[in-house]
């Protein structure tokens, strides 16, 4: 037995039209001049979700700037762009606009104003010493959840490595997921950040910091997700499809930032720093993979994922229901689109060495249920090639 804690930002506000409150929001946090944080393409989007921030801004009598050099995989130079025209904007709050991307890197623009350390030396759990300006993050895809986390995930260009910044103090004061916001989403990407939010609930599920507090949100967002993505995918103006994929990636969110991930995104994590691959395809690719390796760790937990897929076990062993959910979990990333090997996205074998070593080391390898060494992680990436 053991206690626990459990993160989410202050205020959580979900909906359609739940955007409007973001001027009032940041005018309760008594931030005067904040940074708007997001990429180019959702800037120039007409109405878009940017747009829709800006006239709430206005609306509440709130001047902003805007930082639009998010990239996908957020860079240490973006974090440092950002921070340039936070101070030379004289700002004094962070709104993130978009999906991880934006968000990360909003939360690494925070930590570089309120910390003199290099970005790569902070890497870790609870290294962060110092208060960060107020964050206010508004979310457009289902997927990430990262506008509700504690992790900024950042890519280091230098050595194609993503690190991990893991602190009570990234998650935001204020976040706002409005499926509105994500009727525009394309297919592929839907599909990529509908199964990262599946892995995202998997992977606390099974983890091995889970509690019954996260069981509960992981277990409502896997049956969300199995019985939404596809319909999300295939007409993205199906406004139930997406707000219940909202919801899910929500909860699922709140399930991992607390029970923490596993070996999927340790090792999705290489693959976006060495090249560049989007966060949700890894973890599609590697997901069956890594959890068929896991399920000897508890085949029950698996059993229970088959029937919450939606697959009938009736009469099967626990250990056969089990593998059910590994089928479950390849059927879908096949049935909306996600290419089904790692060959496809052009990795190369001669990696997997170096891939190995380092996700052993990344923050969400410690929490994965069965304990493996570098030829285990080895043969996961081989077996998913």
């Amino acid at each position: 037995m053991r206690y626990y804690d459990y993160l989410l930002p202050s205020v959580n506000f979900f909906g359609p039209g739940s955007v409007e409150v973001t001027g009032e929001r940041v005018k309760i946090l008594n931030v005067k001049k904040p940074l708007i944080v997001t990429d180019s393409f959702l800037k120039n989007l007409e109405n878009g979700p940017v747009k829709q921030v800006e006239a709430s801004l206005k609306a509440s009598g709130i001047e902003y700037a805007i930082y639009d050099g998010v990239e996908p995989n957020p860079k240490i130079a973006n974090c440092l762009e950002g921070k340039e025209m936070y101070e030379a904007e004289k700002c004094d709050g962070v709104i993130t606009v978009g999906g991880g991307s934006a968000h990360d890197c909003g939360k690494g623009i925070a930590i570089a104003i309120s910390h003199t350390q290099p970005l790569t030396e902070l890497a870790g759990i609870e290294t962060l010493t110092n208060a960060l300006p107020p964050i206010v993050a508004v979310n457009t895809t289902a997927g990430t959840a990262s506008e509700v986390t504690r992790h900024c995930v950042l890519t280091n260009t230098e050595t194609h490595l993503k690190f991990v910044i893991v602190s009570w103090r990234n998650v935001p004061l204020v976040s706002i997921n409005d499926p509105l916001l994500m009727l525009g989403v394309p297919a592929g990407l839907t599909a990529a950040t509908g199964m990262d939010a599946l892995t995202h609930a998997i992977e606390s599920y099974v983890s091995k910091d889970a509690n019954p507090v996260t069981d509960a949100v992981a277990i409502q967002a896997i049956k969300l997700i199995s019985t939404n993505l596809r319909q999300a995918v295939a007409n993205g103006e199906n406004i139930e499809a997406r707000t219940n994929m909202a919801n899910a990636s929500l909860l699922a969110g709140m399930a991992f930032n607390n029970a923490n991930l596993g070996y999927v995104h340790a090792m999705a994590h290489q693959l976006g720093g060495q090249y560049d691959m989007a966060h949700g395809v890894a973890n599609a690719i590697l997901l069956p993979t890594v959890e068929k390796f896991n399920i000897v760790s508890n085949p029950q937990r698996f059993a229970d994922i088959a029937e919450f897929m939606g697959e009938n076990i009736e009469g099967l062993s626990v250990r056969d229901a089990a593998d059910k959910a590994i089928d479950a979990m390849r059927q879908l990333a096949t049935d909306v689109g996600i290419p089904a090997t790692l060959e496809e996205m052009g990795v190369k074998r001669e990696d997997f060495q170096l891939m190995a070593e380092n996700a052993l080391k990344d923050g969400n390898a410690f929490s994965n249920p069965r304990k493996g060494n570098v030829e285990d992680i080895i043969a996961l990436f081989d077996e998913a090639f």
